[in-house]
């Protein structure tokens, strides 16, 4: 987990969005909501909706999550268990995307949901860069998943969202969430000390980054292997 997730066309990727400047901000607000699809996944916004598949898997895997996840503020609504909180999260994430700000995204296999990826913190003007995070129900690990998913996203933030940079921060020991980078062959620039807060304690993050230059150079490669490929 890495922390803080179906529009295809000719050239490897069903509908594409309408064409825009990036650096239009009313643009941005006209994207539709997006839902992408790699060779197994689905990539859609949570709806309130989804609210039961969800909460299961964050209660059975509450051990296997939150010792990667940023402390939850005290006195806020616990997301997991409140409907209504679920549903507030669901509709900050629509205006995200209204604003061209974030994307989230509930990633499924079939009809069964198996985690989320975001695309978080979009900053335009000179920068143009977005940072990803990532979590897997533990009982959906190991299947690859989240690189695959992560390739779908990375095809949306360049190729529609029109982004230069996108980045992944995850806690040195977290060997799931450094895994998925290693197979995906993202670079790395490093640590950055005590870089975020997590679970009460500022922790040290590997700080990788892929530019939409390097997506261009393997994006053929990336294709095949986890989105039209066999």
């Amino acid at each position: 987990m890495a922390f803080e997730g179906m529009v295809f066309d000719s050239s490897g990727g069903g509908v594409r969005l309408a064409e825009h400047d990036p650096g239009d901000p009313v643009a941005m607000m006209r994207l539709p909501s997006p839902a992408l699809s790699g060779r197994r996944v689905g990539l859609r916004p949570l709806l309130a909706s989804d609210f039961e598949q969800w909460r299961e898997v964050r209660r059975r895997c509450r051990d296997w999550l939150t010792k990667w996840e940023p402390s939850v503020p005290s006195g806020r609504p616990d997301v997991v268990e409140d409907r209504r909180a679920f549903a507030a999260r669901c509709g900050a994430r629509e205006r995200e995307r209204q604003l061209g700000t974030g994307y989230g995204f509930g990633v499924f296999v079939g009809s069964r949901f198996c985690g989320e990826i975001n695309l978080n913190s979009i900053q335009r003007g000179p920068f143009q860069n977005a940072y990803i995070g990532y979590w897997m129900d533990e009982a959906c690990a190991g299947n690859s998943y989240t690189p695959e998913a992560a390739a779908v996203l990375f095809q949306f933030a360049f190729e529609e969202v029109r982004l230069h940079r996108l980045q992944i921060a995850i806690i040195p020991r977290n060997r799931a969430s450094r895994r998925v980078v290693e197979k995906l062959g993202i670079r790395s620039e490093g640590i950055a000390v005590r870089y975020l807060e997590i679970n009460g304690v500022w922790e040290d993050h590997v700080r990788y980054a892929i530019t939409t230059e390097e997506w261009v150079a393997r994006r053929d490669e990336m294709l095949a292997a986890w989105i039209t490929g066999p």
